[in-house]
């Protein structure tokens, strides 16, 4: 066996296990709003419920950015990153305040296309045939559900600022997937966890107490929840597995996180699953299973893009 071929053997496994890996962490992605709308209504504002979440994260992790000196560029690209991902978290926060989950997640949803447009044009990574299917797929999904026409008048412009959250997002993953693979995973999630937390910390001291400081033992379970269960652990196995498979992957993939909001819908809000709800479910499923073909660029593809 040539040393090629003994690298695609090799490579096969890693790739599954990356696929399963972004699926995973998606999903824990997904369980957001319970944390998000509880926390919302025990009074946080939605810039407080933003910085919580990334704030223990950069806490924990800051000692890794030490002695990192001589990857400034890639530490400035990740918090330039983590800024644009805190700031329009801030949307999606105050969205799910107002508009039912499923509604907001649908939105949500169209951060492939943002993931597509900017790798291409920022880092002029075209995608694939597969993936443009897939992510226009995830559009007509988003486009069914959260169809104007049904939302209501006052829900609008909370909906429309939630938009920020998927070019963020999207901007994101592009950053970690061809900025930041050369740094150590801990590495990139401090770095941009940092950038949220810097973006995020001037609206924090603008706020009253109430507004920025968890007032119960029952805020904090549900901050601890958001910070750890939704950020910490999903995010470092995220950051490993996403150079991986490649930011298009990445983003479809991730389109788990919309099943696992209508599933938070419906059985912790008690939000009814309308139809075009459940037909854009059906689609993002069938954009997801689109991707699941062989690879078509490796590791070393990825770590050699600069």
């Amino acid at each position: 066996m040539t040393s090629s071929a003994s690298n695609q053997v090799k490579s096969a496994p890693s790739y599954a296990i990356a696929g399963i890996g972004v699926l995973f962490a998606s999903i824990c992605f997904g369980i957001v709003p319970y944390f998000t709308r509880g926390l919302t209504e025990q009074g946080l504002a939605p810039h407080a419920v933003a910085f919580f979440r990334y704030a223990i994260t950069a806490a924990v992790l800051l000692p890794v950015l030490w002695g990192q000196a001589s990857a400034w560029r890639e530490i400035l690209w990740g918090m330039v990153a983590g800024a644009m991902m805190g700031l329009g978290w801030i949307g999606y926060v105050a969205a799910v305040k107002v508009a039912p989950a499923s509604t907001v997640g649908v939105l949500y949803m169209t951060y492939p296309v943002f993931t597509v447009v900017i790798a291409a044009l920022m880092f002029g990574d075209r995608a694939t045939p597969r993936a443009l299917i897939a992510s226009s797929m995830i559009l007509v999904a988003a486009a069914i559900a959260g169809n104007p026409s049904v939302v209501p008048a006052d829900q609008l412009p909370a909906l429309i600022m939630s938009l920020a959250a998927p070019l963020g997002f999207g901007f994101g993953i592009c950053v970690l997937v061809y900025r930041l693979s050369r740094i150590a995973p801990l590495a990139r999630m401090a770095s941009v966890t940092l950038g949220s937390v810097i973006a995020l910390a001037p609206f924090m001291l603008n706020s009253t107490v109430e507004q920025a400081i968890p007032q119960d033992t029952h805020a904090w379970l549900l901050i601890a929840g958001l910070a750890i269960g939704s950020a910490l652990i999903p995010q470092l196995i995220y950051t490993i597995c996403s150079p991986v498979i490649g930011a298009s992957r990445t983003a479809v993939f991730g389109s788990i996180e919309l099943p696992t909001m209508f599933v938070v819908a419906v059985v912790a809000f008690g939000e009814p699953l309308t139809t075009p709800q459940t037909v854009a479910c059906l689609i993002i499923v069938s954009a997801i299973v689109l991707t699941q073909s062989r690879a078509t660029r490796n590791v070393s593809t990825n770590l050699s893009k600069s």
